[in-house]
């Protein structure tokens, strides 16, 4: 079954083909790069940052409007984006440990 969040994450990635995981257990294990079974917010970000990388050809640390998808939307630099993701990092980790377990990843954030 897949999670909840899933389409979410998918959408954050369009380019990641190695991101197209079946479980939430499978996401859990390749975010979490040191091991220990939860993802920190390094980690998280991490792997939420590979479309940006990808998607900024020019390596300026910032998406134009010529390398968002469509060719539309605001310019976002990287620091813009991180800030987004621990925004969400902070709304998905329910109990406020700094980490995210197996199912802070599967819930949707708050």
């Amino acid at each position: 079954m897949y999670p909840r969040c899933l389409p979410l994450v998918l959408l954050c990635l369009p380019f990641a083909a190695h991101a197209q995981v079946t479980a939430t257990s499978d996401y859990l294990a390749r975010m979490d790069t040191d091991g220990d079974g939860r993802v920190s917010l390094a980690e998280y970000q991490q792997w939420m940052s590979y479309a940006f990388d990808r998607m900024d050809r020019n390596k300026d640390g910032v998406l134009g409007t010529d390398e968002l998808p469509g060719g539309k939307g605001k310019p976002i630099t990287r620091e813009a984006h991180l800030a987004q993701l621990a925004e969400r990092f902070k709304r998905q980790d329910a109990d406020g440990d700094g980490f995210l377990s197996e199912k802070e990843l599967a819930a949707p954030p708050r």
